[in-house]
């Protein structure tokens, strides 16, 4: 049987006042997903921890049936090797925004959401002139505001220090989303610990981030900003530090089958490396049905094809409930009507990495909505959120949802969990 797994980025929420109180996947016209959802088992996930409301990349490694008990890379490390950096044990990578303060204090953490990429390439290029003491650096822009921050130090440094982002919080070695306020600063970057590592860590951080400041504040790309009415990117927001790469078991020794991920975020790209996956990209990330077409392309018997969707997680964080309803229907339109074509002979998974409520502008531990669709009689019902959390599935961990998907059991996890 050829297989598919989807996930939807950020596409579970919660009822909103401008849909009626429904949520954007129960308000959407999605014929094509109905169907396919009309012949799946539903269920919900739980895909990290009870609670905790995680970033994508370790919310994507537990979907993809990896879960760490200790030893987790951090999000920077998997950014980095996704933005073809080259990582060593004992370097320091962050996962950095560009974002827009004035003085300490945070106006915008994705500066307006309208930096295209000439730009952060531009900012890159003079961010890279700054020098540290006792420690060289890369930054690299990779997509709009994001960006990943490389240090090698005179020493290993560690990754045991908190972040400068206030929106983020680390818990148990990954990245958390928390509530933020009105008043956000830039917050120090401290030593979690006493190593000299952290120690160094920590003030190299700052005194990056200090730099940098001082620089974008009169950086040629930000005055242009200004004048055309936009916010600047005047500083660098750092979290999720790690120093090492992870020992992971690769896909295919896991599962018995070949995984090809369609993917293009550094976060995704570099879990899909990580793992030994097959990487396939498209021309335009933007392009939906070019991604649907290259997903009916790669599916062949032994072989499970992962593709993550972005698009409904940018209106949630916006809090833009209309626009996450439009989104979610151009990917019925533009994905699963392909998928829905070809669905003889094809196991399908149908997941979210999270749930990014757009009356929180944030990613929540709301568990998301499942479905698996393996042959047999399905619940019959739509895939919403309500409907799931009636489906015969129960609810699932992350960890657990592609062993299941693949009839192999509740998957353990990695080497490191």
């Amino acid at each position: 049987m050829k297989l598919g797994y989807v996930l939807l980025d950020g596409c579970g929420d919660l009822p909103h006042p401008s849909l009626n109180y429904t949520t954007p996947l129960e308000a959407a016209y999605t014929p094509h997903l109905d169907l396919l959802a009309g012949g799946s088992r539903l269920g919900t996930v739980v895909t990290v921890k009870k609670g905790v409301a995680p970033e994508s990349d370790i919310a994507v490694f537990n979907m993809l049936g990896y879960s760490f008990g200790k030893g987790y890379p951090g999000r920077g490390v998997v950014e980095a090797v996704g933005s073809g950096m080259l990582v060593r044990d004992g370097d320091l990578a962050l996962r950095a925004n560009l974002a827009s303060v004035s003085g300490r204090k945070i106006i915008d953490r994705r500066a307006g959401r309208n930096l295209t990429d000439v730009e952060a390439r531009a900012i890159a290029e003079e961010v890279n002139g700054i020098r540290l003491k006792g420690a060289t650096f890369e930054f690299k822009s990779t997509v709009a505001y994001r960006g990943v921050l490389l240090i090698r130090g005179e020493a290993p440094l560690s990754a045991e220090i908190s972040n400068t982002d206030p929106a983020y919080a680390k818990v148990g070695g990954f990245g958390a989303a928390k509530e933020t306020g009105k008043e956000d600063v830039i917050m120090k970057c401290l030593p979690e610990g006493e190593s000299p590592g952290a120690k160094r860590a920590a003030a190299i951080v700052n005194e990056f981030t200090e730099k940098a400041l001082r620089l974008l504040s009169s950086s040629r790309v930000n005055a242009d900003r200004i004048r055309s009415g936009r916010l600047p990117a005047n500083s660098i927001l750092l979290r999720d530090a790690g120093d090492h790469l992870p020992d992971l078991r690769p896909f295919k020794e896991r599962y018995g089958v070949t995984g090809t991920a369609l993917v293009e975020m550094p976060a995704e790209v570099g879990i899909a490396k990580l793992l030994g996956m097959k990487m396939v990209t498209v021309a335009d990330r933007n392009d939906v049905a070019l991604k649907a077409a290259q997903f009916a392309r790669e599916l062949k018997e032994g072989r499970l094809v992962y593709v993550h969707i972005k698009g409904p997680d940018e209106f949630g964080h916006e809090g833009d409930a209309v626009g996450k309803k439009r989104s979610i229907e151009s990917i019925d339109r533009d994905f699963f009507s392909k998928v829905a074509s070809i669905s003889d002979g094809l196991g399908l998974g149908v997941s979210c990495d999270h749930s990014t409520p757009c009356t929180l502008k944030r990613h929540s531990a709301d568990p998301v909505p499942l479905m698996l669709r393996r042959g047999g009689k399905g619940d019959g019902m739509r895939f919403t959120e309500r409907n799931a959390r009636k489906g015969s599935l129960g609810q699932l961990m992350g960890r657990e949802v592609l062993g299941a998907f693949l009839r192999q059991g509740p998957a353990p996890g990695s080497r490191s969990s």
